[in-house]
Formats: C-alpha cells, structure tokens, sequence
C-alpha cells in the first residue's frame, strides 16, 4: 500500500513538471540569497579571527597614553624597571599606490607570531634581516607581489599567515615608513612577571592599563554592517518562500481527489500525512543543495565588494576569496528544510482537517481563502503592533530589526484583503457582463496569486526603502563633504620636521595653512579622536553643527569647550551643555554637535593649543591650504620640487570628494546586487504563480470563450489583468516603502552607526520602480497569455466533457 501511496504522489509530479520545477526553483532561490549572505559574513568573521591569531597579543593586558603616543624613555624606564613589555607600533600609510595598515613590533620581545615562526623555521637568517637596519617586511602573498615592485622599500617576504592589507615588520622599520620617530603606541603587559615590582601605577601614573581589544574592535565595528545583510538574506529567503508556499498549496488542492481516493482505499491519514511529509523532505534537500550552489556562486561573485567594503571603512582584515565552510552549508539546507516546513504547514493542516468530499479545484480554494480574510487581516495588524511595541523593550539593533520585521510581514498579511476589498469596489462601478465578470475572475484567482503579490509588495517596499535610505544618505553625504572639505588642497608631509618646513614655505604662497593634528584619548571606555583646529573663519562658516550653544566657536577658539561628533554624543549621552573628560584633569563643556557620516567611531574638536597642551607628540603631518582654486595646480607642481613629494601626498579637494564617493558607492553596492536580486525572485514568483494556475484557470475562461470572446481577447484580458494587480500593489508598496526607508534612517542607523540622516523623497524612482514592476507583471503574464492565444479550441471544449 506504501509503494502504490508513493506512485500515487509521484505521479502528480510527473503530470505537472513545471510545478515541480517551480517549487524546487523557490526553494533553490531563497536558500540561495539566504546562503549567499551567511557564506559572506562567515568569511568575514573567519577573516578576522584568522587575523586576531595571526598577529596575537589576544588576551595580554596593555599600557596606553591617553592623548598620544608612549614616549621611547617611559618604555627604557619600565623595562630598567624590571617589567616585561612589548611595544608595539601601528598606522596607515601609502607604500608606493597601496594604503596599508604597518604593524611594527619587537620580534625579540613579542608573543610568538605565526608569521615569524613559519619565517624563522624555514630560515634561520630571516630573523637577523628583519632586525637588520634595512629591514624585512612580511604581507600577504598578492599585496607581497605590489610591494616588491615599489622601489625604496625594504625586502619583503610573502607569508599567508599575515592578514590582507596588513604590513608586519620590525618596529624600527616601522617608525620610518609610518615617520614616526621614538614613538609607541601601546605596551604589551606580557605574562610571568618578576615578583616584587613596583606597581605601574606608581612607575607610570600617566599610562592607561586596559585589557587587550585585539579582535573584538572589528568585530564591534563590523557587526551592524553583517545584521544589515543578515535582514536582506531573511527578507529574500522570505519572498522565495511565498513561491514554496503557494506552489506546494496549489499542489494539494490539486491532489484533494487523490487523497480521497488512498483515504478510501485504506490509507490511513497518518501513514499520508507521513508519506507527504517525507516526499517534501526529499524536495527541500534536492531545492536546497541546488540553492547551496547558486548561493556560492553568488557570495564569490560578491564578496571582493564586501572585502573592498570592509577594508576601507573599517580597516578590516578581509580576503577576498570564499571557502567552503560548514557553517553556512548545514544553517542553508537547514533553512530549506524549516522553510518548507513553514511553507507547507498550513496545507498539511488543512489537508488534515478538511471534509474529505469537499470539491477541489480553483473557486473552492477562493471560497476558503476568501473565509480566510478576516483572519489574515487581524493577524497583519497584531503583527504591525508587535512590530511597534518591541521598538521600546529591545533595546539596540534587534528591537529595529524587529519593527521592520513586524512591520513588514504584517503588511504584506493585509495585502490580499485590501486587494480584495478594491476588487470588490472597482466590480460595483462595472459597466455590463464582462466588467462584472473581469472583477469577478480577478477576485476568485486572487487567492491563487495573492502570495506572489506578497512577494512583489515586500520586494518593491525593499528597494524604495533602501533605495531612499541610499540617495538620501549619498544627497546629505554630498553636502556634507561640501561643507567638510573646504580646503583647496589637502597635503601630506614625510614627517613632523618637512610638515613645519612647508607650512612655512606655504604661508606667503596661500590665503592660509590649516594644520589637521589629531590625538587618541579614551572616554567613558571608547577611543576617541580629538582633533585640533586653529581659529580661522574656515571653520566656523563651514563645520555642519547639528546643535551648538551661544558663541560656541569663539568659545571652542579659546580653548574653553569642545565639540563632539553624533556618533560620540548618542553613544555617551553627552550634548550640548554637558561636560566631557577627555582626560584626567582635563574636562570640557560640550559647545555643540557636529555631523560625522561616513565615521564609524566617536570623535572630537578642541582648540589646537588646548589638545597640545594635554596630548604629547601629536603629529604636524597633514595641512589643509586655502587659497584661489586657480593657482592649485601650479602650487602642487612647486611643492612636488621644492620638497620632492610623491603624488599621493596632495590631493585637491576635487580629488579627495572623488574618492570619498567613490568609497561611498563601493560601500553599497552588495545592497544594490541583493535590491535586484530579490525584485527579481518577486517577478519570479508572479511568473511561476501565473503558470501553476494555469490549468485550474480553464474552466473559468472555457464558458467565456463559449459565450464569444476570442482567444486573442481572453489573452490580452489576462494580461491586463496582472499587470492591474501589479499596479495596485505597487501603489499600495510606496507608503510601507517610505515608512521601512523612515525605520532605517531613524531606528537601525542611528542603532548601527550612531548617526540619523535627513529622509529625502526621489518620486523619479518610485516611477522607475512602477515601470519595472508593471514590466516584470507583464512579462510574466506574457507566457500564459501566449499559450491562451494559441489554445487549441479542443482543449476548452473537453472542459464540458470533464467533471470539474
């Protein structure tokens, strides 16, 4: 009986293949973009504790000096003093046309580092050479490969034990590629000290001990821009999963005939329920393992931007290349497996529960599904109140996520009830029997649709969400570089001693020199940047402040305020008319808020001679200059031969927008790949809907021809007919769309990056967006319309011969 069961099942899939091609399709698609994104983020995150191991220190406390760095004598002192440290010293620079990170470090001193000891094993002099006076370098195999060309610098050696885009070298190497001359960063407290030693608190009361961040910096920095992949892999999984839903839906109202037969013939409704269940296990793992592989395609197609992405916002240590992991391969063909579960659910229930001689067929499906309604609406409005209601007692990213979530879903749960309250009013203003029966047939093939429908309304909500989120973010960005980046030319100097020559030499040449000098400090337990400006009408005509007290600049000028950037003010709830330690000793009132967008950390500004005065060795390297915008080329050429710069160290300020933008659109263009991508598996789902009605749809179009309408005009009716429920729910996606884009602007930004952008509204978009919907609905109207125009009139006549 079991076998004759499973013929019975099986043979359904043999008469409708293109069903079963669409169910595995939907399947195969959201497993794909869900594995996709997590396949990305496992690469990530493998990428930065690979880095963590590589270049080691995890675990070991570390000495700072808050405002700068640790001069060489204090670490000559403790070290006489009997404790045992490593300095270590880090920083950007630009190694011929790269931007790397240089990490410089005492191999005598420091914990053992795989790098050196894979080095050092396969040949001993490697470490004599990097101690040398002209140094070794150890990189990455392809940054090796650029480094080696680039004369000037020392020798370098490839290893695949140091992070991408890092640079691994002695700390006298260090201090000459980064010109910092005598200078330390941190401190390793390294294990086993002697007993006895006098307390570094009492030997350097100027020093900071901390607990190592090694590892966890990135990942804290990182981890909002993974959640915001992480909702885009759901959200596609989503709308691939109403495909799973509605097909294997129809397949069971299609098999309600079949099941009263096995039922009458002994089956017991276990044994079926069983048989049913173990036959969409089978399909989820076919539809997932085929996801798995679209879903490696597309995360390797994908990830040298998330890479690219991740290394220059937040100096992350990512490769671009992707590898198999088990992580994501078992999470994607578990999420086929509870997809189709989920997906199923509710047919298998109804199966269960539904009189075995109810009538099959499409206008039964209706009936039920128009009973449906009222459930269905209420549960959309409980879930949008959920939505709203988690905003206040989850806190962070997840309550954000969870508005969005609630908000969503629910909306697309009221869809086919407002699509079928429409219905209803637009058959009252119809005029005679075919307008009453185009409104009559539009509503009785809803239930059959309405999930694709669902699909598109999430889809197109998506992109007019996160496109406004995305061009208002670019409109303000780009307003706000033009209010930050006033100067004609930004210049960059090999050291401290050439950056006081040319400020010099630039003084009579331009209208002024604004020194750029910055220092780290830490407050309320956060690095800050503290930046000191001099008192010059540039920046007080210019800086973007989102709030400020009375004479704030002149205050700020004199050194008796600080500003602090939206990113420092929401993190430690500090605004304007508070106080702020910058230091011990050293606290400021807040005299306003400025905009910081495009920075992930908090930061500072504070008058040049007040951050001198508590900060040591602050670097004198980089310059803003004003002057004529039309003398900027030739001051570049006489700066190049008075002082025998590289290009790379002055920048115009047409350049260094270029580059901010450029960095900007590089940032957004994984959201803009997954924006389409899950638009098309909407269009999808209205194709693959649209197809698997097909045969349920001939009855209904069977006495309308009989009555004398042509194939042609049943065609284009069918045609128009989509794309009229595609229009509608493209209208009705525009207001979810501006509230999902208003949630990302003011609730998961502001939780993600700690700042809160300006909506703006591009009806031009929106357009663009109604046109491609209406496209993708006529299109995937146009194959089923195609085969109702070449229909063989025969084939509706057998209508009247069966029994449907």
């Amino acid at each position: 009986m079991i076998a004759a069961a499973l013929q019975a099942l099986g043979s359904h899939w043999r008469r409708h293949p293109l069903q079963l091609a669409t169910l595995l399709a939907g399947l195969a698609l959201a497993t794909a973009l869900w594995s996709a994104v997590q396949a990305i983020n496992a690469e990530a995150r493998a990428s930065y504790a690979r880095a963590a191991t590589q270049i080691g220190a995890g675990g070991l406390d570390v000495l700072e000096a808050p405002g700068g760095p640790i001069p060489l004598a204090r670490y000559v002192e403790l070290r006489r003093a009997g404790w045992q440290l490593s300095p270590v010293l880090e920083g950007r620079a630009r190694l011929g046309e790269d931007r790397v990170s240089v990490l410089g470090l005492d191999p005598l001193s420091h914990p053992p580092l795989p790098a050196l000891e894979a080095a050092t094993e396969g040949d001993p002099e490697t470490l004599a050479q990097m101690l040398a006076r002209g140094g070794l370098l150890f990189a990455a195999p392809a940054l090796a490969a650029t480094l080696s060309a680039t004369p000037g610098l020392p020798a370098v050696h490839a290893s695949d034990r140091v992070p991408p885009g890092l640079v691994l070298t002695d700390i006298g190497v260090a201090e000459r590629l980064l010109a910092r001359p005598g200078q330390i960063d941190r401190l390793l407290i390294l294990p086993g000290q002697p007993a006895g030693l006098t307390p570094l608190e009492q030997l350097a009361p100027d020093l900071q001990r901390r607990p190592s961040r090694t590892g966890t910096d990135t990942a804290r920095l990182t981890d909002s821009f993974h959640l915001n992949l992480t909702a885009f892999g759901l959200l596609s999984f989503a709308v691939g999963l109403f495909i799973v839903h509605g097909t294997v839906g129809l397949a069971f109202e299609q098999r309600r005939a079949m099941v009263r037969t096995l039922r009458a013939l002994g089956l017991s409704l276990r044994l079926l329920t069983g048989l049913m269940l173990g036959e969409l296990l089978v399909l989820a793992l076919i539809g997932g393992a085929l996801g798995l592989v679209l879903g490696y395609l597309v995360a390797a197609a994908l990830l040298p931007d998330v890479a690219a992405t991740l290394r220059g916002l937040y100096g992350a240590p990512v490769a671009g290349g992707l590898s198999l992991r088990p992580s994501w391969v078992l999470g994607g063909l578990a999420m086929a497996l509870t997809g189709t579960g989920l997906a199923s659910a509710q047919a298998l229930w109804r199966m269960t529960r539904m009189p075995l001689l109810s009538a099959p067929g499409l206008q039964a499906w209706a009936q039920r599904a128009a009973r449906g309604e009222r459930r269905m609406a209420l549960t959309g409005l409980g879930l949008i109140a959920a939505g709203v209601a988690a905003l206040g007692p989850v806190k962070g990213l997840i309550g954000g996520f969870a508005l969005i979530a609630g908000i969503m879903l629910g909306a697309a749960l009221l869809l086919p009830p407002t699509l079928g309250l429409v219905l209803r009013l637009g058959r009252r203003f119809a005029r005679g029997p075919v307008g009453d029966w185009i409104w009559a047939d539009m509503r009785a093939q809803l239930p059959g649709i309405g999930l694709a429908l669902m699909a598109l309304l999430l889809a197109l909500a998506a992109n007019i969400g996160v496109g406004t989120m995305v061009s208002s973010f670019r409109l303000t960005f780009t307003g706000w570089l033009d209010q930050r980046l006033v100067s004609e030319l930004y210049l960059t100097a090999r050291d401290d001693a050439q950056g006081a020559r040319i400020a010099e030499w630039l003084i009579p040449r331009s209208d002024a020199v604004l020194p750029i000098r910055s220092a780290e400090f830490t407050v309320q337990g956060v690095p800050v940047t503290v930046y000191g400006v001099v008192d010059h009408p540039t920046y007080s005509r210019n800086w973007p402040l989102l709030e400020q007290t009375p004479n704030a600049w002149d205050r700020v000028n004199a050194g008796a305020a600080v500003f602090i950037n939206e990113q420092l003010a929401r993190s430690a709830a500090l605004w304007s008319g508070d106080d702020v330690q910058l230091a011990p000793g050293w606290t400021l009132p807040v005299a306003g808020v400025y905009s910081d967008y495009g920075n992930p950390t908090g930061q500072a500004i504070v008058a040049l001679p007040a951050l001198l005065a508590h900060a040591s060795a602050v670097p004198n390297r980089r310059f803003g200059v004003r002057l004529d915008p039309g003398q900027v080329p030739d001051l570049i050429r006489d700066l190049r031969t008075a002082f025998d710069l590289p290009a790379s160290a002055l920048i115009d300020q047409a350049g260094l927008k270029a580059q901010s933008l450029a960095v900007f659109d590089k940032t957004f263009v994984v959201t803009g790949a997954l924006n389409l991508l899950t638009l098309g598996v909407a269009g999808f789902a209205i194709l693959t809907s649209l197809l698997t009605l097909w045969s349920l749809r001939l009855p209904q179009l069977a006495p309308v021809w009989a009555l004398g309408m042509t194939r042609g005009q049943l065609a284009r009716l069918e045609l128009a007919r989509s794309v009229l429920l595609a229009a509608i729910t493209a209208l009705l996606a525009l207001p979810l769309g501006l509230v999902l884009a208003w949630a990302l602007l003011a609730v998961i930004n502001v939780q993600a990056f700690g700042w809160r952008l300006p909506m703006y509204l591009f009806p031009v978009d929106w357009l663009r967006l109604f046109v491609l919907a209406l496209v993708a609905a006529g299109l995937a109207a146009a194959l089923p319309a195609r085969r109702l125009y070449r229909l063989p009139p025969t084939e509706l006549l057998k209508v009247f011969a069966n029994a449907r």
